[in-house]
């Protein structure tokens, strides 16, 4: 389903957003400003939606061009819409 580089490029971004949220596990230890906590964890929700984007755009690709393997290309593009407009909870 990924090709190599599609691959390479989503763990690099998982890795930088796991750095992240161990930055901001030791910010709270260190019981750092609330403002720079909550920055932070906005940049890892909005690196999320990136890699979540990715990899509806991929998905969506490969359903597009392999038609077969879905039932309707009209349900892939519902079902990709409704992933990436869900709230976080």
């Amino acid at each position: 389903m990924f090709s190599s580089e599609m691959e390479e490029s989503v763990t690099k971004r998982l890795n930088r957003i796991e750095g992240q949220v161990k930055g901001i596990q030791r910010m709270i230890q260190e019981d750092r400003d609330c403002r720079e906590i909550m920055n932070q964890l906005a940049s890892v929700r909005a690196a999320l939606y990136n890699v979540s984007t990715l990899l509806v755009k991929n998905y969506v690709m490969e359903c597009l061009h392999h038609p077969e393997q879905r039932e309707s290309t009209d349900e892939v593009i519902k079902e990709m819409i409704e992933a990436l407009l869900k709230a976080p909870h």
